[in-house]
């Protein structure tokens, strides 16, 4: 069985805006302004703790306030900083929906029953959710998060089921190959709810 961990990430500040202190930021939540609607936010090792108030959007990001955050050079010294809430105050994803952090370290199995190692990453290039599987010991696959792809998510037992689709795990023609990392629109940290597609 997996632990969930108590922590999501929300966001990640990618920049500063004005002289003022705003930051921008990349949220990771399914509406944009929700980034600073879960409470204070805190940094990856919790030493730091702001509140933070969404004041715009700004090319692809949100623009936000962060408590002691007075000025540019502190709003810049801020980059690249994951920003992080208490899981128990986000909703449920619900059914069917799951945060990627939740997915990642599942255990993978094809459908029969042969063991594939675990979730490493949940990833979207812009064709949709697709999970990372890897042993750690060969070059992990690229599985998409689909109804064809995935026969059981069972979040209790700490397991995905993946039905064994032509060229997945196998040599098959290659075309796994093509969904492999391309350009820097990793959304891997994205912990908008994520829905199989079907």
């Amino acid at each position: 069985m997996t632990v969930r961990s108590n922590r999501i990430c929300v966001g990640v500040i990618v920049g500063a805006k004005g002289i003022a202190g705003e930051v921008r930021i990349k949220n990771f939540t399914e509406n944009p302004a929700d980034v600073g609607a879960y409470g204070p936010v805190e940094s990856e090792d919790g030493a730091k703790r702001w509140t933070l108030k969404v004041v715009g959007a700004a090319r692809g990001a949100v623009t936000a306030k962060l408590t002691g955050v007075s000025d540019r050079n502190a709003a810049e010294a801020l980059k690249g900083l994951k920003l992080f809430v208490d899981r128990a105050k986000l909703p449920d994803p619900g059914a069917g929906s799951y945060y990627h952090t939740d997915l990642v370290g599942l255990a993978v199995e094809l459908t029969t029953g042969e063991a594939k190692g675990k979730v490493i990453a949940v990833l979207n290039f812009g064709g949709g959710d697709i999970l990372e599987v890897g042993d750690g010991k060969t070059e992990s696959t690229m599985v998409p998060f689909s109804n064809a792809a995935i026969a059981e998510v069972n979040m209790k037992e700490g397991f995905v089921r993946v039905v064994p689709l032509p060229g997945l795990f196998d040599d098959g023609d290659g075309s796994d190959e093509d969904m492999q990392h391309e350009g820097d629109d990793d959304n891997s940290n994205d912990n908008r709810p994520v829905k199989r597609r079907g």
